[in-house]
């Protein structure tokens, strides 16, 4: 497939020598970068391991919070460091 792809300058300068010094083509250089980017992306988020946050306090979420609404949850972040007089 036929695409256009805008480069800096002297990256495009870069990848054409190293396309020369590989004796390949540019596209072909660019295809074996872009695999070799995406299999890495891929396989280091399948090798992440679950974080497990702290928890203070007891009881988990005070009463009155909701963390699916983050306009209400600012609005009781806020009151609460307007109350510490910052």
């Amino acid at each position: 497939m036929r695409t256009t792809v805008s480069l800096d300058n002297q990256l495009l300068t870069l990848a054409k020598r190293e396309a020369l010094t590989r004796h390949q083509s540019l596209a072909s250089l660019v295809e074996d970068a872009l695999r070799q980017m995406l299999t890495c992306t891929v396989a280091r988020s399948k090798t992440r391991t679950p974080v497990k946050l702290p928890e203070s306090g007891e009881g988990g979420l005070q009463p009155g919070i909701d963390l699916d609404n983050s306009a209400d949850l600012l609005f009781v972040m806020e009151k609460r460091h307007d109350s510490y007089g910052r």
